[in-house]
């Protein structure tokens, strides 16, 4: 036992940049929270992942409710910052709505964890963050439906309305990705591929030119 303790202290890091260590927490609390659940995750867990103590990681913060909620804060600032971004640029309605579809499976493959975390939760991780960032998550699939809008008020959606639109739209997009993060172990096309293929079949199944 106490060889091993030992060893753990060896392996703790320096003191180093603030900043640099809260980025490092988070990163290590995604995997944790994702591998063992937010149950099974506990301060201990993450602090030996980063190398810090669990003294040193409460400085950072209060406890690991608080790190999920930067975290799934952070990747719906990200979602909502995107969607602003691409909502706002002068170009055709139906341009903007692929490049919103892109830039959000592209963010789920890039950030497996964080996505799995914000969108594929379980009910007790939901309960936690959610209440603080309904807000974000509902400005953020705002702003992509009044892009669906502007198509549907050009008469060009194949079917349905805009709700129903918007609503398989993300819903197909969301699906691709969670699966493709989560069932590893299956021989997927390369990300690239199934985004192009993905989003091509929805928007010309829904969408007029």
């Amino acid at each position: 036992m106490t060889t091993a303790v030992t060893a753990r202290r060896s392996a703790r890091k320096a003191k180093g940049d603030g900043h640099l260590r809260r980025a490092e927490i988070l990163t290590a609390a995604e995997r944790i929270f994702v591998a063992e659940g937010y149950e099974g995750a506990t301060i201990r867990k993450i602090a030996d992942e980063v190398g810090v103590s669990s003294t040193a990681l409460y400085m950072h913060f209060p406890d690991k409710g608080a790190i999920l909620l930067e975290i799934c804060e952070a990747s719906i600032l990200r979602l909502l910052n995107q969607n602003r971004e691409i909502a706002a640029r002068p170009m055709d309605p139906g341009v903007r709505l692929k490049d919103m579809l892109v830039s959000y499976m592209r963010w789920g493959f890039e950030h497996p964890n964080a996505y799995q975390l914000v969108f594929g939760s379980s009910p007790a991780v939901t309960g936690v963050w959610s209440e603080g960032n309904a807000s974000l998550s509902a400005q953020c699939y705002d702003i992509f439906s009044g892009v669906v809008r502007e198509v549907t008020a050009e008469g060009r959606l194949r079917t349905g309305d805009a709700d129903s639109a918007s609503q398989a739209l993300w819903g197909a997009c969301h699906g691709v990705v969670m699966l493709a993060i989560t069932r590893k172990g299956r021989p997927w096309a390369p990300q690239a591929e199934l985004i192009e293929v993905t989003l091509d079949g929805l928007m010309n199944g829904l969408v007029l030119p």
